[in-house]
């Protein structure tokens, strides 16, 4: 009987396929993964600034900035490195601390190509921790384990760093980060931020929470207001004494048992820190221009001066830049994009 098809190829020709194939998809995840950025400019102290042997990475004279580390976000991170040293007045004396996967090495020395001058340090996370304890929130985004690094920053960092700014990666400053870790935390306060009390807080929580009253109590007593953790000065001596990682981890088991909130990593600091933190000018976080976590709709700056600008939210300008749908603020961030483009001539 004649059966119509087609031949197998030689089984020599499938190898060769198989292999082509495997080389194709190597390198388009070293290609996806090895991103070129252009070599920033080095930027100096002023001559009133202290001076720090650059080895030192715990000087309590030093600035020192956390932040976490991944490949999603390291075209943000780049953008918020650069913004800080240029607005610096003392770049030379900022320490930074990422925080990233195991294995991110070549995270790191991405950065430091660039910066070759930057006294940073990587510390490994161990992500399989905190995965466990993560409930599904409204933006898979927001369900990262790298988002809740920040309550583990007591721990991961040396003894040695006893205050600490910790910065999102979507975000650039247009100001001195001397000033904002100047922020003082007075008497046992743990950390500041820029609150925001005319926002309805009483919506990051479920009904759920509210119908509960040895829940609902925990504000008792408390001016409980919003604010964003995207940016935050830490008392980290204070958080270790009084054991505050293991707070915000409770409040996460319990929202395992019964759900509580919806908004990722958030709820867990508002519920432990809310109404007890240090108040920052609202200049130091212009959030949410990355718009609603839906839609991501384009928004305007918040009324008053401006020293931060924060794209929290859905959309980030690096995409919407790329995707030639940028929003007005996304100007704002473009000059600190160190991405090397393909058509860049060679200097």
């Amino acid at each position: 009987m004649f059966k119509l098809g087609l031949k197998s190829p030689p089984h020599h020709l499938l190898s060769l396929l198989l292999l082509l194939s495997i080389i194709n998809a190597t390198t388009t995840v070293a290609t996806a993964n090895t991103k070129r950025f252009k070599e920033a400019p080095q930027f100096y102290n002023s001559a009133t600034c202290p001076s720090i042997s650059a080895e030192d990475m715990c000087s309590q004279q030093a600035v020192h900035v956390a932040m976490t580390l991944d490949f999603p976000y390291l075209r943000g991170t780049m953008a918020a490195i650069l913004s800080i040293l240029q607005h610096s007045s003392c770049p030379e004396n900022i320490r930074f601390h990422f925080i990233s996967p195991p294995s991110s090495t070549s995270l790191h020395e991405t950065i430091t190509s660039s910066f070759p001058y930057l006294r940073s340090q990587i510390y490994s996370f161990d992500t399989y921790s905190v995965s466990g304890l993560i409930s599904t929130s409204i933006r898979s985004a927001l369900d990262c384990p790298l988002n809740y690094a920040r309550n583990y920053l007591a721990n991961i960092l040396p003894l040695c760093v006893q205050k600490v700014v910790y910065l999102d990666s979507d975000l650039v400053l247009v100001d001195d980060i001397a000033l904002l870790a100047a922020t003082p935390l007075g008497t046992g306060t743990v950390l500041a931020a820029p609150e925001y009390c005319n926002a309805n807080f009483t919506t990051y929580f479920t009904p759920t929470f509210w119908a509960n009253p040895s829940l609902s109590l925990t504000f008792a007593g408390r001016n409980a207001c919003y604010f964003n953790t995207g940016v935050m000065v830490i008392d980290l001596e204070r958080w270790r004494e009084g054991d505050y990682t293991t707070k915000i981890v409770e409040w996460m088991e319990l929202q395992k048992r019964m759900r509580i909130y919806e908004l990722g990593s958030l709820p867990p600091f508002l519920l432990v820190f809310a109404g007890n933190i240090a108040a920052v000018d609202h200049r130091w976080n212009q959030h949410g221009l990355g718009g609603d976590n839906f839609r991501g709709l384009c928004r305007d700056l918040h009324p008053g001066p401006v020293s931060l600008l924060h794209w929290s939210g859905k959309g980030k300008p690096w995409v919407r830049l790329d995707a030639n749908r940028p929003c007005p603020l996304d100007a704002l961030w473009a000059p600190y994009d160190l991405l090397q483009t393909p058509f860049a001539l060679e200097s």
